[in-house]
């Protein structure tokens, strides 16, 4: 396979990351090996495709329809626990796993391919999407997970306040920035948050109508999960971040109304969304409005 296509957002990403540009000279090898050793038939890229993942329609031996995703690694481990998240959920709400493999540079993995595969958000409005999210989820939370060892909520909170603390230093002297006192407090809320929760879920951490393609098998399946074990009250942040109209308008309205599609405790839920809204806050004026509206008195 001596050319392959690039699908646009991997070529945006490439040309920002030199290390993820010199791993693309490779990855038309990689998908050579992947597609002998796994019998496939591989098809072109989807598009505009992810930003840091090659991710195609593949046929199986048998004439299966799958997909086929090759994934650069960081080395943040950020992707670490996909492939781990879809063997515990097993196919329930979400796509199933058929194989995976692991190199220095890149995870593959083999999936059940979506047909349509039309996204959530192109198909229903945002107050039904609501629910089909809500639903999903209820269902992503109720798998065991004690089997494997997924890291808890805390370590990726906790990275990314660091990364907030050391972006909001750099701002010192620019007026559009949040208050101290304010950042102080919904950053602080972001490391605490975890610890106080209820119950322990393995989370998605991910989900938006972005990544629920409609199927055959069921209405909707989840893709490109980032698994993480923690509150489940976190796991209706992304939603709402991407509903930005909403957000805008009345975002303690948004969080009561997910927090009772999805059976949790709306006060919870508010300040999960005030102290996210925090951590967002640097590059997105939205961000610090929210912040600011739902401000604990």
């Amino acid at each position: 396979m001596s050319a392959l296509r690039v699908p646009r957002y991997l070529t945006e990403t490439a040309a920002r990351e030199p290390a993820l540009a010199q791993w693309l000279a490779s990855l038309p090898q990689v998908v050579a090996d992947v597609a002998d050793r796994w019998t496939l038939r591989v098809g072109e890229p989807f598009e505009p495709g992810g930003q840091c993942s090659w991710t195609a329609p593949a046929a199986g031996a048998g004439g299966e329809d799958l997909v086929l995703k090759v994934a650069f690694r960081f080395g943040g481990e950020e992707e670490r626990d996909e492939a781990a998240g879809l063997r515990c959920w097993d196919g329930n709400g979400v796509v199933r796993l058929h194989a995976a493999s692991a190199g220095e540079s890149e995870y593959v993995l083999l999936m059940e391919r979506c047909l349509s595969g039309t996204p959530l958000g192109q198909v229903l409005p945002e107050p039904q999407q609501d629910a089909v999210v809500a639903s999903l989820l209820g269902r992503l939370w109720a798998q065991p997970h004690s089997g494997y060892p997924f890291r808890p909520l805390a370590h990726m909170c906790a990275a990314w306040a660091d990364e907030f603390e050391a972006g909001y230093a750099s701002l010192a002297g620019v007026a559009d920035r949040l208050d101290p006192g304010l950042a102080r407090a919904g950053i602080g809320l972001f490391r605490e948050l975890p610890a106080s929760a209820g119950s322990q879920v393995l989370l998605c951490t991910d989900l938006h109508a972005e990544n629920i393609l409609a199927s055959q098998r069921e209405p909707w399946l989840v893709i490109d999960p980032k698994p993480y074990v923690g509150d489940p009250a976190y796991d209706v942040l992304q939603h709402m971040l991407n509903c930005e109209d909403r957000l805008a308008a009345d975002p303690a309205a948004l969080a009561e109304r997910m927090a009772g599609l999805a059976g949790l405790d709306a006060g919870r839920v508010r300040l999960w969304l005030f102290a996210r809204a925090v951590q967002e806050s640097i590059d997105s004026g939205l961000m610090r409005e929210v912040a600011r509206r739902l401000a604990p008195a």
